[in-house]
């Protein structure tokens, strides 16, 4: 389990573009579980949409890849530093199943598939409740930044 101050220490992402809240459970090397409350007074819902607001799709592959980092650098025992960026370097077989609006728990879900040379790859999905909301493979990569 980690909490939001452990995320912190975890993540370079703040407001408003931190969208992991809590790490449920973490299988060392192999899985993640993490949580992303979805408010009301989230920015993106001014605009997306007024009449019937739902989370952007590209927020909700953000907040899979952002638990996947979490998983990546538990894996090597590693936090990000000045000198380090991870970067969401690709995105295979995405599939939007159901909106996640306002209220929803979203269920961040990440399987590390390879670890090769700083780059990652992961098959996930993020949940309401027992339904599928996305799901995608994701490949990141760990850089050392000058």
């Amino acid at each position: 389990m980690m909490d939001i101050h452990k995320i912190l220490n975890k993540l370079p992402h703040r407001y408003p573009f931190l969208l992991v809240d809590r790490v449920l459970e973490i299988d060392k090397g192999k899985s993640i579980k993490a949580l992303k409350n979805v408010t009301i007074n989230e920015p993106f819902f001014e605009g997306h949409f007024p009449n019937r607001p739902v989370m952007p799709g590209v927020l909700m592959l953000e907040a899979l890849a952002q638990a996947s980092a979490l998983l990546s650098f538990d894996a090597l025992d590693a936090s990000p530093d000045d000198k380090m960026i991870y970067y969401f370097a690709g995105m295979d077989g995405v599939r939007f199943r159901r909106p996640v609006e306002p209220g929803d728990q979203l269920i961040l879900e990440a399987q590390l598939l390879r670890m090769k040379a700083g780059i990652f790859k992961f098959r996930t999905r993020a949940l309401v409740g027992s339904d599928v909301a996305v799901e995608a493979e994701l490949t990141c990569a760990m850089r050392s930044i000058k």
